[in-house]
C-alpha cells in the first residue's frame, strides 16, 4: 500500500485538540464559485484504483471516482454510489448501486463495472491492492500463495468465486468468513468500478488508461497525466452525485515543498495539504488566517528491512527505537505540531491504546547502547527517505539522536520521489531503515495491522511475518462484535511491541495553507482536500 494510503508528504499529527473541526478559511458553503483551482502534490506511483495506495494518487482518484461508501462525522459508512449494503452475517454480502450512474465516457456503471474490476484487482495478486480482495471467497484460486515447494504458483481461476451478478444494479459478495468491517473497508481506492473500454480482451487494463483513467466522479481528466509536471481534471456535468463547486482542479506536482510553499505564498498555488518543517515557525505570520488545521489519521515510522542482517535482530531494532527521543524532535523541529507515537494504531480509530509499545519506545540512551553494543549492531546505519516530501530536517536530527546515543555513524539517504522509494522497497534493494507514513484507508483499528503487518499484507514492505499475529488479526475480523474484534486486534498490537518490525514516531494533524482565491476549504482524516466543498474567488 496506505499506504492507503502510504502518505508521501510529512503527515503533521495530532496536537492535543483531537476534536478540532476542519477549518473552511471563511465564507458561506451554500454559494457557488467557478473556476480552476490548485492543489499541490507528490509524483502519484499509479492512477488506477488498484494500484494506487499512497496520498498524492488517492487525492486525484477522489475527483475521479465515486465511492461505494464514504464516512460520517462519526467514522460511520453512508452510501454513496452504492444504494445499500447489507448482510444478515458478516460473510454474504449484498450491494446495491444506484441507477442511471455513468462513467465519464458515457458508459453505464453497473454491477459488472464492479466484478470486472475487482476480479481484475485480484488476479495472480499482482496488483498494489490484491490484499484486499483476499478475504473474498476464491482469491485463493485466483492468486495462489507460493511455498517454498511450488514459488510461482499459477492461478486455477481467472475470478473470484465469491462475486456473483444478480441484475445490472446488484451483485452479491461472499467472503471466505465473516468480516463486521467489510462496509467499512469498501470506502477505499481498491473498490472503485472501471468501465469496459478500461480493458483489454484477456481482462487487463489497458496501457494507456492508466494515464488517462475513466471515472464515474465529480471529474473527468482533461489530457492526460503529465508525469512530473500536472494532473488537470474538469466537472463532469453528468456526474449524479452532489455537484463540486468548481469547473476544474489543477494537481501540480511539486519535486520540493520549499517550492510549493513559495508558490503558495506567491499566489501560484491554492492548497497546499502540509506546511514544510521549516516554515512551521512562520507559517501564521505568513499566512495569517489561511494558515489551517484539522484532525488526521496519519502515523509517521521508521520500517527495518528485517530480511537485512543489519536488522534482523530484535534486539538492535529495540535498541535503536530506545536511542530516539521522540518528543524532543516534535519540540525542536516540528515546533510541538506533532503527537509523539508510542503506539502503533492512531488515537482517532476505536481501539486506540497509549503507549503500547512500552519500553521499547521509551527514550533510554544508557540502556538503548548496551543493549546495540551486547547484540552486534551494525557500525553505520542509513535512513532512506522521499525528498518530495520535507522529510530532510527530522530525518537529520533522527540520525544525530543515533550517532551521540549509540556510537555510530548515520546518514540520511533521500530519494528523489516517494514512488521512487516505494520502488525499491519493493525490490528488496538496499535502503537502510526507510522513512514511511500510513493514513487510513478505512476507519476501522484493523487497517493499521492488516494491511501493514500481515505476512501477505499490501504495505508490509519490511518482511515481518508471524503467524500469531496474522491469526489474531483475522480473529478480529470473524470476530460478532466491535468490542470483541478489538480485544483481538489488541492483542495483535501486543505482538508488535514485542517484535519491532517498525518503530512508531509521530501522530499527525493537518497543517495546511491556503491562497486568497479560494474558501471553504477542508482536508480530511485522509489527508484530502474535500473536492466537493472547495470554491474558487478568483
Amino acid at each position: 500500500m496506505q499506504v492507503r494510503r502510504l502518505a508521501a508528504w510529512t503527515a503533521i499529527p495530532l496536537s492535543a485538540a483531537l476534536a478540532l473541526s476542519a477549518c473552511g478559511g471563511g465564507g458561506d458553503s451554500g454559494s457557488s464559485s467557478s473556476g480552476t483551482v490548485r492543489i499541490g502534490i507528490a509524483e502519484p506511483q499509479y492512477l488506477t484504483p488498484a494500484d494506487t495506495n499512497e496520498t498524492s494518487g488517492s487525492q486525484v482518484l477522489s475527483a475521479l471516482y465515486a465511492p461505494l461508501v464514504n464516512y460520517d462525522a462519526d467514522n460511520k459508512p453512508v452510501e454513496v454510489q452504492a444504494d445499500s449494503i447489507t448482510s444478515s452475517d458478516n460473510k454474504v454480502w449484498t450491494i446495491k448501486i444506484k441507477s442511471g450512474w455513468t462513467f465519464h465516457n458515457g458508459e453505464a456503471v453497473t454491477a459488472d463495472s464492479y466484478i470486472d474490476a475487482w476480479n481484475a484487482a485480484a488476479y495472480k495478486g499482482a496488483s498494489q491492492n490484491a490484499y484486499f480482495f483476499s478475504q473474498i471467497a476464491g482469491y485463493n484460486e485466483v492468486a495462489p500463495t507460493a511455498t517454498t515447494a511450488t514459488p510461482s504458483p499459477q492461478p486455477t481461476a481467472q475470478k473470484l468465486s465469491g462475486l456473483k451478478k444478480v441484475d445490472d444494479t446488484t451483485f452479491t459478495v461472499t467472503l471466505s468468513a465473516p468480516f463486521s468491517d467489510f462496509k467499512t473497508m469498501l470506502g477505499y481506492t481498491a473498490f472503485y468500478p472501471l468501465p469496459k473500454a478500461a480493458f483489454n480482451s484477456d481482462g487487463t487494463v489497458k496501457s494507456d488508461f492508466k494515464d488517462a483513467p475513466i471515472g464515474d466522479g465529480p471529474f473527468k481528466m482533461d489530457g492526460t497525466w503529465q508525469h512530473d509536471q500536472k494532473i488537470s481534471v474538469t466537472k463532469y456535468d453528468d456526474y449524479k452525485g452532489q455537484q463540486p463547486k468548481v469547473t476544474g482542479v489543477q494537481f501540480t506536482i511539486y519535486q520540493q515543498p520549499s517550492a510549493e510553499y513559495a508558490d503558495l505564498l506567491a499566489g501560484n498555488n491554492d492548497v497546499m495539504l502540509t506546511i514544510p518543517t521549516e516554515n512551521l515557525s512562520t507559517a501564521e505570520g505568513d499566512l495569517g488566517d489561511r494558515y489551517l488545521h484539522s484532525p488526521a489519521s496519519s502515523f509517521q515510522f521508521l520500517a527495518f528491512p528485517t530480511y537485512d542482517k543489519n536488522f534482523s535482530n530484535v534486539n538492535v531494532r529495540k535498541a535503536i527505537s530506545m536511542a530516539i527521543d521522540r518528543q524532543a524532535i516534535v519540540d525542536q523541529v516540528f515546533k510541538g505540531s506533532q503527537k509523539a507515537a508510542y503506539s502503533f494504531v492512531s488515537p482517532v480509530v476505536g481501539g486506540y491504546r497509549d503507549n503500547t509499545c512500552g519500553a521499547n519506545c521509551e527514550f533510554n540512551a544508557t540502556e538503548a547502547k548496551k543493549l546495540y553494543t551486547d547484540n552486534g549492531g551494525p557500525s553505520k546505519l542509513e535512513i532512506s527517505y522521499n525528498a518530495d516530501g520535507g522529510h530532510k530536517d527530522w530525518v537529520d536530527a533522527t540520525c544525530n539522536q543515533l550517532k551521540n546515543n549509540l556510537g555510530v555513524e548515520c546518514v540520511g539517504i533521500p530519494t528523489a520521489k516517494f514512488a521512487d522509494l516505494l520502488n525499491k522497497v519493493e525490490k528488496k534493494q538496499e535502503v537502510g531503515m526507510f522513512r514511511m507514513g500510513w493514513i487510513m484507508d478505512y476507519p476501522s483499528m484493523e487497517n493499521y495491522l492488516g494491511p501493514l503487518y500481515s505476512t501477505n499484507g499490501s504495505s508490509n514492505y519490511y518482511g515481518y511475518s508471524n503467524s500469531e499475529f496474522d491469526k489474531l488479526v483475522q480473529e478480529g475480523r470473524e470476530a460478532s462484535s466491535s468490542d470483541a474484534a478489538i480485544q483481538k486486534w489488541q492483542q495483535a498490537e501486543d505482538l508488535l511491541a514485542k517484535d519491532m518490525p517498525v518503530l512508531p514516531l509521530r501522530f499527525g494533524q493537518n497543517n495546511y495553507g491556503i491562497s486568497t482565491k479560494v474558501k471553504n476549504v477542508e482536508i480530511d482524516l485522509f489527508n484530502r482536500v474535500d473536492l466537493l466543498k472547495i470554491e474558487y474567488t478568483g
